[in-house]
């Protein structure tokens, strides 16, 4: 007979605390028990997998088919053509999807899905190699299969021992362990992950350079040394980035003068009016290179949170631009 619980009332918040507890307790256990497994068979899936001249198809029904589902996208995203094709599709006219030179991932807990096991005979006969991925080693599709991986867990953390549980959690840690491990095998590096993620927030920090986003001409605040304060602070009024560059005739930087720099000079003048910039400014302030992703920007202005911006100078040291803090906030960097 299936295990019967006794309700509990919404006011007992310990018995819910220790039933939360007791899930990822028993979930954590069934991952961590994975390990031991990790050997020759897999070994065998990943170099399957890196054979093939055709695509990954992960397969699935029920609670398998949405892990099937996110396996496929995490494999497609570092690097490993894959897709999911639901098993009860393929049977009507899906399996059309499917050709010689693929690699199938089915996963069923049992092995014996209803779905799975009636295009098996198909997906070996037109040539597809099958790995499986199940709970029962001696199951009908563990055993037809070419490679099989063993996800079975001890007791899945339903209450009720009834709902997939420890179980999917496992099969999807096992599903990013070898996705893991052919993103490793195939020197799948940061901007391969950018170039499949181009509309969210992992592209904007990935693909974007610093050239992308500075501040450049009319907008960028510059004076040169020896131009009086009062005037490099109208350009730095102007501008509105509490800078201004200090440039040679050649625009090569010689410094920057900042807002700081400004309280520092009142403090210890009692008259600005016929001071030159260039005797009061930063010298060798820090630059980036406009070829430098906006990423990197982000990390040096947020190792110095007293300066919110920095000034970009090509390879002869010239003045190209200024990238500020909220310039990367806008853009999405940050």
């Amino acid at each position: 007979m299936p295990n019967v619980l006794q309700p509990h009332t919404l006011t007992d918040d310990q018995h819910f605390i220790d039933l939360a507890r007791s899930v990822l307790d028993i979930e954590a256990e069934a991952v961590a028990k994975l390990k031991e497994r990790i050997g020759s068979d897999f070994l065998a899936a990943l170099r399957l997998i890196l054979g093939t001249k055709g695509r990954v198809v992960v397969t699935g029904m029920g609670k398998s088919g949405h892990v099937a589902s996110k396996i496929a996208a995490t494999l497609a995203s570092t690097g490993t053509p894959a897709f999911f094709v639901h098993p009860g599709e393929a049977s009507h006219g899906d399996l059309g999807m499917i050709t010689q030179d693929d690699v199938v991932i089915a996963i069923s807990n049992s092995g014996e899905s209803h779905e799975i096991l009636a295009i098996l005979p198909l997906l070996k006969r037109r040539g597809a190699k099958v790995i499986a991925m199940t709970g029962k080693p001696k199951s009908t599709l563990a055993t037809e299969s070419d490679v099989h991986l063993d996800v079975a867990v001890e007791r899945e953390a339903c209450p009720l021992e009834l709902a997939p549980t420890a179980s999917t959690t496992a099969t999807l840690a096992l599903g990013d362990a070898l996705a893991m491990a052919l993103l490793d095998a195939r020197g799948f590096k940061s901007e391969d992950f950018a170039m499949h993620h181009p509309g969210g927030a992992l592209g904007r920090k990935l693909l974007v350079h610093v050239a992308d986003i500075m501040r450049k001409g009319e907008r960028l605040p510059k004076n040169r040394p020896e131009t009086l304060l009062p005037e490099a602070i109208l350009e730095m009024s102007a501008k509105g980035i509490g800078m201004t560059a200090i440039v040679d005739g050649d625009d090569r930087l010689l410094g920057i003068f900042t807002d700081g720099d400004l309280r520092r000079t009142l403090a210890r003048h009692d008259s600005i009016r016929s001071i030159k910039v260039g005797d009061v400014m930063t010298k060798s302030p820090i630059s980036i290179a406009p070829e430098k992703l906006a990423a990197e920007a982000a990390r040096m202005l947020q190792d110095r949170p007293m300066g919110g911006r920095l000034v970009v100078t090509d390879r002869d040291g010239r003045l190209v631009g200024a990238i500020t803090f909220h310039d990367l906030l806008a853009e999405g960097v940050v």
